[in-house]
């Protein structure tokens, strides 16, 4: 049966089928980065496993479960249902705006009985699905139609609110930047990019006087770390140190002095990558990197392969996520960018992030094993 692509449909992927069609190569390097995160945790605990270690171990074996259970299910399946996932993340952010519990002076995340929930981070997957139902099958006629934008633009502008009312600068840039990787894949003219990105310059004035006082004071801290050393600047000034003293080859593992002497804070999430680079110098850090850029080249290389547009759209936008997520973290301590608290992906410590960042490569991972698979514009269809 030739589908508008000129493929054919092949017969439904048995469970083993599945299995061997997984890129375990992608998956090794995925554990290979978590362990180094287990590993940086247990040296901030000071050789305990009985804190962070172990409740970011529990987390990682419901990812694994997550992950697993999501690249051997039919990528239909995601198709099928991202917009009730979109809805769901969506209903979950208005939870957080009403009843959503406060920690370090933010609104994030909803407690479910023992488990503390943070519904932006599910967002980042169930807004790339939504996206990439909404363009698939699209024309580039329609594409390029301002009225066809319109949908899919309020699909990015309604999480970006509720999550800057968190408040929640860096999963609100996060959010955005996937969308419009997103568009950018779908085919949307990079002109358009360039007006929008003309028109968040002239914004740029306004937008200022909504910012919180720690916001302003974190852009006052990236020009100019040393005019408030003890207080806004404190941080970005500890990671620099840190960063230095590490050397070419580090001080040595749970040898860190910054980290362990306390003088680095946020040293288990935002900041994990100093402590991780104060220990194990210039070399460890690019050993790292070097992980990183295995992991988001063969997401690329995967993406390019899928032949049906919501497959190629979800793994690229995953991927593209990955990196972005990667970039503003290193960047961030490096004092490249402003500290906008985006913590370093599958190494930091926390719950739902490290779900939904293996969800995600889930996702990629069933998109590329059911590559040839045909995936209609209408759910309904009798090849669904």
């Amino acid at each position: 049966m030739s589908t508008r692509d000129g493929l054919r449909r092949p017969i439904a992927l048995s469970f083993r089928q599945r299995l061997v069609a997984v890129n375990w190569g992608l998956v090794v390097v995925l554990f290979a980065t978590v362990g180094i995160g287990f590993a940086m945790l247990y040296s901030i605990s000071r050789g305990s496993t009985d804190t962070l270690v172990m409740k970011q171990m529990v987390r990682f074996a419901i990812g694994v479960g997550v992950l697993f259970a999501i690249a051997l299910t039919d990528i239909r399946f995601f198709y099928r249902y991202a917009y009730s996932m979109y809805a769901l993340a969506l209903a979950l952010l208005v939870v957080v705006e009403v009843a959503g519990r406060v920690g370090m002076g933010a609104q994030r995340w909803i407690t479910v009985g023992t488990l503390n929930l943070q519904p932006s981070e599910l967002m980042k997957i169930a807004l790339l699905l939504a996206l990439a139902k909404y363009f698939h099958g699209r024309s580039m006629e329609e594409v390029g139609q301002l009225r066809w934008l319109l949908t899919p633009l309020l699909l990015i502008a309604a999480p970006v609110a509720l999550v800057l009312r968190q408040p929640d600068l860096g999963t609100a840039t996060l959010l955005v930047m996937g969308g419009a990787v997103i568009f950018f894949m779908a085919g949307v003219r990079v002109w358009k990019f360039l007006i929008a990105g003309g028109a968040i310059l002239v914004a740029l004035p306004f937008a200022w006087q909504f910012l919180h006082d720690y916001q302003k004071n974190r852009i006052y801290t990236f020009f100019d770390p040393e005019r408030d050393p003890l207080g806004a600047g404190y941080h970005i000034i500890q990671s620099k140190i840190a960063l230095g003293s590490g050397g070419m080859f580090g001080k040595g593992f749970m040898q860190g002095t910054q980290s362990h002497l306390n003088f680095l804070p946020e040293k288990q999430t935002d900041f994990i990558f100093t402590v991780y680079a104060e220990e194990f110098g210039l070399i460890g850090g690019l050993f790292l990197l070097f992980l990183y850029f295995v992991i988001v080249g063969n997401g690329t290389v995967m993406a390019l392969r899928i032949n049906a547009q919501f497959g190629r759209l979800v793994a690229i936008g995953v991927t593209a996520t990955f990196f972005i997520y990667l970039f503003i973290n290193t960047a961030m301590v490096m004092g490249l960018i402003p500290i906008v608290g985006v913590p370093l992906p599958l190494v930091s410590y926390g719950g739902t992030a490290m779900v939904s960042i293996l969800a995600g490569f889930g996702i990629l991972i069933s998109a590329h094993t059911h590559r040839d698979v045909r995936i209609p514009r209408r759910p309904d269809s009798p090849d669904f």
